[in-house]
């Protein structure tokens, strides 16, 4: 397989410039792809593929009748990051994520940014995700993200933007970690040569945060990870971290509230739980406190949380800020609590509550990209310029119906990287989800999941929506000589 052939018009190709010459940071890399022999890429990219499927790398499609398990699929050619992109994306996500932190801690307590106009109220207490509940609610060090998942694009012009927050339960980190064990087998002199920076720290630093939010101060904590089950799209990744920070994967029948503290049930007895990881939604979390239907979760876990006997990580919460209605506002977030502008720009977008946004969109429609403010996984969305007119006039519908719960963005030409599609090399658009760990301080995994988009022309990367990952691999700064 060689790249002579290679299209690279037309996009931003991350590995190669307009031209056809491999920008500086991936001639290594393509130099060693043009070095192998004929076939040799495509029986690497089988053996990961086996790799891959013995580790277990999983996930579930609810809507899929044909079957719920898939196996995540995995593209050998990675995405490269040079240091000065990496200091950029870091700095500005540092920024983001305290912004979003602050303005959760303030809806919940104050509201200054509502009584200063800067957001509509009603925007507020119309998210799906606000929750009454936790008002005046003080988490651990005041802190509510504490892992997130920031999904970024690059357009044409070269700039990364911000596509949406993920705050509530990100996934999506495992594959991360397995796709750089299985490239670090195959390319290592490559890894060697460019000095792609370890990613292998982040269960470390993911258990180091947890701990450090804990309530009392002891010298053995008690973290677990507390599931849904085996039957959750991510319980691949739940049992993984759990593996990887050394701590119990626990459902919520192994838990339980006595004397306002929570204890896990073992083979010995109840042991005091300290930190909970939680991979449950808040509406499964706690029966009386949220749906009392709930069968995943621990009845009383909200008023020993309250009552700083156990802490929670992300915070009950904290999803009104994953909304992507008050995505939109997020620029003023970052001005009116950090008194600077942001670093990372947000996607355009066009509010349908709005009268003349709603105009605008609902005349535009088939070159918008229009999103439900709730849904996620690439559900609930319509691309305009590949959408039918049955589709348009559908959304069209549920718009004028229910204008709060859809915005709409322009159509982004997502940056392209070469992916082996059967015998040879095509571009596919990507998008880039970096992960934050927010404990005492903030650290961004220098790396992230680079998701893929398998389809020819497709710009949705969600693994439900037929899209893959690759390797991310962001390199270190070279010292001056």
């Amino acid at each position: 397989m060689r790249f002579s052939a290679y299209e690279t018009t037309g996009f931003y190709d991350e590995l190669f410039e307009p031209s056809g010459f491999p920008r500086p940071q991936a001639q290594l890399l393509i130099n060693t792809i043009e070095s192998l022999s004929d076939g040799q890429l495509l029986r690497y990219q089988h053996a990961a593929d086996r790799l891959l499927l013995q580790m277990g790398i999983t996930f579930n499609v609810y809507a899929d009748s044909a079957g719920t398990e898939r196996i995540f699929p995995f593209d050998l050619i990675p995405r490269i990051v040079t240091a000065p992109e990496w200091v950029r994306i870091e700095r500005g996500l540092a920024q983001r994520i305290h912004a979003l932190n602050e303005f959760i801690d303030d809806i919940y307590h104050e509201q200054k940014i509502l009584k200063d106009g800067v957001i509509p109220r009603e925007v507020i207490f119309s998210a799906n995700s606000y929750r009454p509940q936790c008002q005046g609610l003080n988490p651990p060090r005041r802190i509510w993200c504490h892992i997130t998942g920031t999904d970024l694009v690059r357009h044409t012009d070269g700039q990364y933007y911000v596509l949406e927050d993920n705050l509530r339960v990100p996934s999506g980190v495992s594959y991360v970690l397995e796709n750089r064990e299985v490239l670090k087998h195959i390319f290592p002199q490559v890894f060697e040569g460019l000095a792609v920076r370890p990613v292998n720290e982040y269960p470390s630093r993911l258990l180091e945060m947890l701990e450090s939010i804990a309530p009392r101060s002891v010298d053995r904590l008690c973290v677990v990870l507390l599931t849904p089950g085996m039957y959750n799209s991510a319980y691949f990744e739940h049992s993984f971290l759990a593996q990887q920070m050394g701590v119990q994967l626990v459902e919520g029948r192994d838990l339980t509230v006595r004397g306002g503290e929570v204890y896990m049930r073992t083979t010995t007895g109840l042991e005091r739980v300290d930190v909970i990881y939680r991979r449950i939604d808040d509406d499964f979390l706690d029966p009386d406190a949220f749906r009392a239907d709930s069968l995943l979760g621990v009845p009383g876990l909200m008023a020993a949380y309250k009552a700083g006997k156990v802490s929670l990580a992300n915070a009950p919460g904290n999803g009104v800020a994953d909304d992507k209605v008050i995505y939109a506002y997020v620029p003023e977030m970052i001005r009116y609590y950090e008194g600077e502008d942001p670093i990372l720009p947000n996607v355009p977008t066009y509010l349908c509550w709005r009268d003349a946004d709603r105009k605008h969109v609902l005349a535009n429609l088939e070159s918008l990209v229009v999103k439900s403010a709730n849904e996620s996984g690439g559900y609930g969305m319509l691309v305009g310029p590949h959408s039918t007119a049955a589709e348009r006039a559908e959304f069209a519908a549920k718009i004028q119906a229910n204008p709060r719960n859809f915005i709409a963005q322009p159509t982004l030409c997502l940056s392209r990287v070469p992916t082996i599609i059967e015998d040879h090399f095509e571009g596919r658009h990507v998008d880039l989800r970096p992960y934050v760990l927010y404990g005492k301080d903030v650290y961004v995994l220098p790396g992230g999941l680079t998701r893929v988009a398998l389809r020819r022309g497709s710009l949705v990367v969600n693994s439900s929506q037929g899209g893959g990952s690759k390797d991310t691999w962001v390199l270190a700064a070279t010292e001056p000589s």
